[in-house]
């Protein structure tokens, strides 16, 4: 399995920004301000896991014409300096006094005038990743510039996938998929879960991962309670069912899925939870086509669902996928957000099979011109044992 080139060329990054200024322009914006990591990543091509540490904001400004312009701390200049950006702009960070307040207004007073329209992601799965009081400092140092929600530039920019993003997703799943296959090495009755989850990680690493953010999980008789738990120390017992799911990632894109796994033996009940799932599964992939909207899969995967129970309090049954975990849209009642090629999602149907006992089944997709198509490699048809 190859994994597929690292970073993108620059002629990707140059039309991620024409589009955007196209859609400025229609929205009447002088500017956008972005301070989280997926927008400026998605803009430059700039990859760290320094924004794990909460001390410096970082700012991006795309501008009405030209290039984005970075406004960073100067740890990240010689980084920033390798991707396609040519005006890095720093201050020494932190500064408790100023922390790069000053020259961020400065910058967007210079790139978008006065009386600019500046456009700031501020809807729903947004947030803005700079002190809340240096941001009313900063409408302050610009009185009569207006900060404007810019949310449905950036979801209807991202939410559509290029091939190169597509194939750096597909290699995190095929990279998953193999240790998933692989889980009677990791898994067996008497090994204590949170030794499970480590080995899981391991493993994933070791297969080609660059790092494994996110890892959940649990295990009891006939299901688990939550999909959201940390390990705990218990061992796995004869009849239990372990389900594991992962956000693992290969050069800054996520795959996100789980798999379900009986110890020793499983009762009717589980066999049957899995298999409903399995097929609700499958309704939800023949539904995500062009022209659908998220509603619609979710219906498909809802309708075989409530022929054997509730799904639970999951709250939806599925989501997008790409540099973050979840994205936008999600697969709920109410979204009508329409399915477009390109565009990479999970299927992630859930079962309520007694009280406090649920199956959750979950695989990742992408939508193409003729329908769906599978980029994990699809779950076995019945529930494996293991152990």
């Amino acid at each position: 399995m190859s994994a597929p080139a690292r970073g993108f060329a620059q002629s990707e990054f140059a039309a991620r920004t024409a589009r955007a200024q196209a859609l400025m322009g229609e929205a009447g914006f002088d500017a956008l301000l972005f301070t989280t990591e997926p927008e400026v990543r998605y803009f430059t091509g700039y990859l760290t896991r320094f924004w794990e540490s909460p001390t410096r904001p970082w700012f991006l400004i795309l501008p009405r014409m030209g290039k984005p312009v970075a406004v960073i701390p100067g740890i990240g200049a010689e980084l920033m300096g390798r991707t396609w950006i040519d005006d890095i702009r720093t201050w020494r960070a932190p500064d408790l006094k100023d922390d790069g307040v000053s020259l961020l207004a400065e910058t967007l007073r210079e790139l978008s005038g006065d009386k600019a329209r500046i456009g700031v992601p501020m809807g729903h799965e947004t947030h803005l990743r700079m002190p809340l009081g240096d941001f009313f400092r900063l409408q302050r140092m610009l009185p009569d510039v207006l900060f404007e929600d810019a949310t449905a530039i950036v979801r209807t920019q991202q939410q559509v996938k290029s091939e190169a993003e597509i194939a750096k997703i597909a290699h995190a799943c095929q990279v998953a998929s193999g240790v998933f296959e692989a889980m009677d090495a990791i898994a067996r009755s008497g090994k204590a879960l949170d030794a499970v989850f480590r080995d899981f990680q391991a493993a994933l690493l070791g297969g080609g991962a660059d790092w494994v953010p996110y890892v959940a999980g649990g295990a009891g008789p006939g299901g688990y309670g939550d999909v959201i738990s940390p390990a705990c120390g218990d061992p796995l017992k004869a009849g239990d069912v372990l389900m594991l799911d992962t956000g693992a990632v290969f050069d800054g894109y996520f795959c996100d899925f789980d798999r379900n796994y009986a110890i020793a033996h499983a009762d009717d009940a589980a066999r049957r939870g899995y298999e409903v799932l399995y097929a609700a599964t499958d309704a939800g992939f023949a539904a995500a086509k062009p022209g659908a909207t998220a509603a619609d899969v979710w219906r498909a995967m809802q309708d075989v669902i409530s022929t054997a129970g509730d799904a639970g309090e999951g709250g939806r049954l599925g989501h997008g996928l790409g540099m973050r975990l979840t994205e936008w849209p999600s697969l709920i009642e109410d979204d009508d957000t329409v399915l477009e090629p390109g565009m990479v999602l999970t299927l992630e149907p859930g079962l309520e099979i007694a009280p406090g006992c649920m199956q959750v089944h979950e695989e990742n997709i992408v939508v193409r011109e003729n329908g769906a198509q599978w980029l994990t490699r699809r779950a076995t048809a019945e529930l494996p044992v293991i152990g």
